[in-house]
Order: structure tokens, then sequence, then C-alpha cells
């Protein structure tokens, strides 16, 4: 596993050249939003927790609102999202529990917000991160995979991941370093198909490495024909 602080600066640099401004594509106004949003966005992209927020955000308003609303209602408006059933009990129990337990308010702590229904550890560092601007390091499937790739991490666990990252990256760059390799994993780093050819990390990539060794030799046709 290659983890030392050269390899490390070099793909921050990297990453922080190709992507100097990064925040989070879910749309919200506050932190409430941001938390319902990314309940939502398990297993979904972005863009279609965009296109169901909208109408979902104007009819339910407060953690009053969803508390109070029927879950069939929440399913209807979330059913594109996937896993709808799920989601929309989790975001109903989260909200009960945002006024049991914190007056309505989105809580500011990972510790208390991975108390939350529906809310785990990515989740909740997306919040810190974005709504309340504390550093916290997202783990998604794009982390896991291309920190494990780049030879950042031995392990699958996203919790584990989470922790390897956090000893080599500067504190203040967690949330910007996570949702950078989002970005580079949703452009150039896919899970089936990864650009190894024209990916800027290719020289550093110890999977890039092995996908180029792969690639059987092209041997030089000639036609000459004479014996020496």
């Amino acid at each position: 596993m290659t983890r030392s602080k050269d390899h490390i600066n070099k793909i921050r640099r990297i990453l922080n050249g190709a992507y100097p401004d990064v925040k989070t594509q879910l749309r919200h106004k506050n932190p409430f939003q941001l938390l319902i949003a990314t309940i939502l966005s398990a297993q979904c992209t972005d863009r279609q927790v965009n296109a169901v927020t909208g109408k979902l955000f104007d009819r339910f308003k407060t953690p009053e609102d969803f508390a109070n609303a029927p879950v069939k209602a929440i399913e209807k408006l979330i059913y594109s999202t996937g896993f709808y059933r799920n989601k929309a009990k989790n975001i109903k129990n989260c909200c009960k529990a945002l006024l049991k337990e914190y007056k309505g308010r989105v809580p500011k702590s990972l510790e208390d917000l991975v108390r939350l229904p529906g809310v785990g550890r990515k989740t909740a560092n997306v919040v810190l991160g974005m709504a309340f601007n504390i550093p916290g390091m997202v783990v998604d499937t794009h982390v896991a995979r291309i920190s494990q790739r780049l030879g950042l991490t031995k392990n699958k666990d996203p919790e584990k991941i989470e922790y390897d990252l956090m000893k080599i990256v500067p504190k203040k760059e967690w949330n910007d370093f996570s949702l950078r390799l989002i970005y580079f994993g949703r452009e150039t780093c896919d899970a089936r198909k990864p650009d190894c050819d024209n990916c800027p990390m290719r020289i550093l990539c110890p999977y890039g490495k092995k996908q180029r060794e792969k690639v059987p030799k092209v041997h030089k046709v000639t036609n000459d024909l004479s014996y020496k």
C-alpha cells in the first residue's frame, strides 16, 4: 500500500488543480433540507434527488410537517429515488427525533447526527461539512473505490477507510478532499470502466499500473523474410 507523504501530497495537488471549487450538488436552502436530501441520496444520483426535492420541500417545509405527514404521502413524492418505503419511514422518524431530542434543529456533532434514524456517518459528515463547515471525511462508494485504487487504504469498511484518510489528509481539507474524489470518480475513475489512459493520476495509481500491464504487447509485423 502506498501512503507516503509525498504520494498523498501529489494526489492532493492534482485533485486541487482539477477541482478547485467543490460543493455538494444536492440543492438545499438550509441544514434541514440538506439532511433530508442526503438521506434520499443513498443509492441514488444527486440529479434524481434534486428532481424530487423541489416538490417535496414545497409541501413539507419543516420537521413538524414531515413528522405529521402520512408516510404514504412522503413515499409518493420520493418514489423515483429508489428504496422509497424505507427512506420515507426514516425521514419521518428522523424528523420526530429532531423534534423530540433537538427542538427541531439539526445537531452539529457527528455523535448526535448518527443517532437519528436513516443517518449514517456518510450522511452526517456531508451535513457537518456543507451546512456547518465542520471538517468531516465523507466516504461513499466513489471515495472508497478510489482510495483503495490509489493505495491510500487496504480497508473495505467505510468507517475504517474514513479513519485511514483522516490520518493522511490535513483536517482542513477533509470535506473538499472527499468531494474531489467523488467528482473524480464520476468523471474519470468509474467503477467498471475507469479511464486509466486519460487519468491525471495514472503514474501514481497502483491500480492503473496493473491495468496497463494487462494489455498485451503488440509486436511489430515485418515483411522482411531474409534469414541471417
